[in-house]
Formats: structure tokens, sequence, C-alpha cells
């Protein structure tokens, strides 16, 4: 399927009308009235017009924009993986059954080095290592003196791209691996 004939197939599908139904609920809640606000507006125009109006909000800002600072934010405690509802991190890598060459050219790279601790580790407290559900980005003790560095495990990308939209510094360049390569979900 050719990308032209991609969009057109889905814009034909259920797939679109139901998308296109819901289009406006989310970001609906990100007015002046907040939660009420939201639940008025998908309450009238959802419920009763089941997403026909005419027009489309749009999200305030971009994702990227949306991450508050690491002393606004409390740490989230996760429970351990159970291994039959959730698994570790490493576990659920493999299951995607995505595969790089090791000699291959980098596909994620920094546009400056500097920005992941001198900004992101500094303001945000290290995004890169929560947000990327693969676990690639990993801040790690610097092998001379005190702090941290960025480390990239390029080999356990499985190519969601969550790290070119949610980096708040956009330092992130994710291109397409060589080969072109991506998950294959065997045997899920």
């Amino acid at each position: 399927i050719d990308p032209i004939g991609y969009e057109s197939s889905i814009r034909d599908s259920w797939v679109w009308k139901e998308l296109h139904a819901v289009r406006n609920v989310r970001p609906s809640f990100h007015n002046p009235l907040g939660l009420f606000g939201g639940f008025l507006y998908t309450g009238l125009f959802y419920i009763l017009g089941r997403g026909k109006e005419p027009w489309t909000f749009k999200h305030g800002v971009q994702d990227a924009e949306s991450l508050k600072p690491g002393k606004d934010s409390k740490a989230i405690d996760y429970p351990k993986p159970d291994g039959e509802i959730s698994f570790d991190l490493l576990s659920s890598v493999a299951m995607t059954g995505t595969n790089h060459d090791h000699d291959q050219p980098a596909h994620l790279t920094l546009l400056d080095d500097s920005v992941p601790v001198d900004r992101n580790h500094a303001v945000f407290d290290g995004p890169e290592g929560r947000f990327c559900p693969a676990g690639v980005y990993e801040y790690v003790p610097v092998e001379v003196g005190d702090g941290v560095r960025l480390q990239i495990n390029a080999q356990n990308c499985i190519h969601c791209k969550t790290c070119d939209i949610k980096c708040p510094s956009q330092n992130i360049n994710w291109v397409v691996p060589e080969a072109g390569g991506g998950p294959a979900y065997d045997g899920m």
C-alpha cells in the first residue's frame, strides 16, 4: 500500500469515522473552564451531535512543550512486573521482534551533546529515561568525577518516535534505520 492509498483507505474505513467523531473531546478540556468546560462540551456536542460539528479544536501546545519541570512533578512508583499482565522492559522489547545490525549507522543522534545533562536532566529530571517505552535512553554516571551522561541504547529502539515527539528541547534526531526495519510482533 502506498502512502496516498493508505490515507484514502483509512478515510473510507470505520476507523476514520470513530476517530473523527471524538476528535474534539481531549482538546476540549484545555480551555479556561478546565475539567468542567471539557465535560460540558463533551456532553453537548458529542452526546447530542455525535461529533458532527464542523470545526476541529487544536491542542494548545506541542507535546514536548507540555512537559513540567522535575521539581513540579511527583515520581511515580510502579509495581514490579508480575509476568502475567505486566512484563519487564527487556522482555517486552524482545517481543517486538525489532532487530538492528550492530554495524549500521546510528539512527538516533543528538543535535547538541550538552543538552541532555545541562537542560533536560537539570530542569526536567531526565525525561528521556522515562518517556521511552524501550529503555533506549539511560542516564549513567560519568567515568571520571561526579555527574551523569545520557547513554543511548539504540539496539533497544522499537521505532515509536516518542523521543522525537516528547523531548522538551527537541534535541533528539530520529531517522529511519538502515534497511527500514521495525517491530515484527511475531507470536503475540
